[in-house]
């Protein structure tokens, strides 16, 4: 298939509030049903989970931004993900009349992943990603469903992983790559990646990997935001046309960070 015959997918990625919270969650599910195109939305939840685990009387701890995940917590952030925060995205998608179909890794072994070793950190049940099924999702997206995907996969052996949503949405736009022309969208609170952290209309239009590693350099990009930038460099250079960090309301405006 030649590259100009390519269909159009879109991957979005969204987390944070913006899933967490009617309104915001209302305005994000218009926001994507308007992409033209096949489309698959991944999501996180990660504070509605430490928002049950402490109701459950149960510890969240987290290392470098990671949540470490012992047996109690993974039953707290399979109940979240792959139970709450999933189906309230895939009903609202059904409001809009868009035909969701709310997934695990483990459904139709779509994402399989390796336990994380344990190093400096024993993350518990973590799991890096080893394979996505591009074509199970393929088939799906043939039949007029939309993926809605939670950050969770299972590694064959009977365990389910709690898997970074980031590294899911990266993955699942590369597996999809090779089938179509891919725009993965990083969606979180911010309008893109800020050149000041207090100026909202401060946004980088654009970044390569030069440019984003003397901003790290300079202290400009810190924190969640240079793995986020990470995965974006590899997506682009395994196959995924274009990767854009925005705001939901970027999926319209076109306002974002596009990564070259």
């Amino acid at each position: 298939m030649g590259e100009e015959s390519k269909e159009k997918l879109t991957v979005v990625k969204v987390g944070g509030r913006i899933v967490e919270e009617e309104e915001t969650l209302d305005e994000l599910l218009t926001d994507f049903g308007w992409l033209e195109g096949y489309k698959i939305l991944v999501h996180g939840g990660g504070r509605s989970a430490t928002k049950l685990a402490t109701q459950l009387g149960i510890e969240s701890r987290m290392v470098n931004g990671r949540r470490v995940t012992d047996a109690e917590m993974l039953r707290v952030v399979v109940m979240v993900y792959g139970g709450w925060v999933n189906k309230r995205i895939v009903a609202g998608l059904q409001s809009l009349g868009i035909n969701a179909v709310g997934l695990t890794g483990a459904d139709m072994n779509i994402i399989r992943s390796e336990r994380r070793a344990v190093g400096e950190v024993d993350y518990g049940f973590v799991g890096d990603v080893r394979a996505v099924r591009g074509d199970v999702l393929e088939r799906l997206m043939r039949e007029d469903m939309v993926p809605v995907l939670a950050p969770l996969t299972h590694d064959r052996q009977g365990n389910i992983l709690n898997t970074n949503a980031d590294t899911i949405a990266g993955e699942t736009a590369k597996a999809l790559s090779q089938a179509f022309d891919v725009t993965l969208m990083y969606c979180f609170e911010k309008r893109g990646v800020l050149m000041d952290e207090s100026d909202e209309k401060s946004v980088i239009p654009e970044i390569d990997y030069l440019l984003f590693r003397q901003y790290v350099r300079e202290g400009i990009i810190q924190g969640g935001m240079i793995p986020k930038l990470e995965n974006a460099f590899e997506a682009i250079e395994t196959g995924v046309k274009e990767v854009i960090i925005t705001h939901p309301e970027g999926i319209r405006t076109g306002i974002g960070t596009r990564v070259r």
